[in-house]
């Protein structure tokens, strides 16, 4: 972790659950962390919690030109970004068909879109740099076996599988053009923030069988401390306890 002492991360979603945990743990080795989110408020608090290395932006990720202000900004006061973190996510419990149109769109946009823009320009601010560089799409259990979850979520499970489809899209082309960034999917199982709340509304999830925010952040820890020769292409994080009924909900 020596190496990114200094660089410049984007965390998405930085303000509260998992976003903060990473910022947190980020920070803790001398990153630069710009925490993007909708709440400057809550921005600031996370700002006064973690210390200098944290910088507040305001950001809704499903508007592309807010985004690429704060790519501008981190290029004119950091030189450009060296890792990026696509955390930001939204869920709505409800089946597909009950769902209007407005509202698979807002899942998509946030959940997939956006971390496709955000890799974008990361990888091209990396490249024009020639720099090494570092894509970390938390991604989620759900995407990778929608079959086992009964619980309706809508387009939620389809949007996080196509962060999988990203990570391997950005494989190809880093190959193609010999760039030195690394992509890594992370796919937790649920883990105990404000987003799983509801899902005590469809069945009664027991406590061992939620991760903790922190669980994550050592997954976005040990992936980049990887060594130079050596790419974790995806994490599956899931919790310790007894019984197959854990892993699935």
């Amino acid at each position: 972790m020596n190496y990114w002492s200094g660089k410049v991360a984007i965390v998405t979603g930085a303000s509260r659950g998992i976003g903060l945990a990473i910022s947190k743990e980020l920070a803790k080795y001398g990153i630069n962390v710009i925490g993007l989110a909708r709440s400057m408020d809550e921005l600031v608090e996370a700002s006064l919690m973690i210390g200098e290395y944290f910088f507040p932006f305001q950001c809704d990720v499903t508007d592309e030109d807010e985004i690429l202000v704060a790519f501008k900004f981190i290029e004119e006061k950091f030189g450009g970004v060296d890792i990026l973190v696509n955390n930001a996510g939204i869920i709505n419990y409800i089946h597909v068909m009950d769902s209007e149109t407005d509202e698979i769109h807002n899942v998509i946009n946030t959940n997939l879109i956006a971390p496709t823009i955000f890799a974008r320009e990361a990888m091209n601010s990396i490249r024009k740099r020639d720099a090494r560089g570092h894509i970390i799409n938390i991604s989620g259990i759900t995407g990778l076996y929608c079959e086992a979850v009964s619980v309706p979520m809508g387009i939620y499970g389809p949007s996080k599988l196509g962060l999988k489809g990203l990570g391997i899209e950005l494989r190809h082309e880093i190959s193609q053009y010999k760039l030195k960034i690394k992509v890594t999917t992370i796919n937790p199982g649920f883990v105990r923030t404000d987003m799983t709340k509801q899902l005590n509304s469809f069945m009664n999830v027991s406590p061992e069988v939620l991760l903790n925010d922190r669980d994550i952040a050592d997954a976005v820890i040990y992936a980049l401390g990887t060594p130079k020769s050596v790419e974790i292409s995806e994490i599956t994080v899931l919790p310790h306890c007894l019984g197959s009924d854990a892993i699935f909900l």
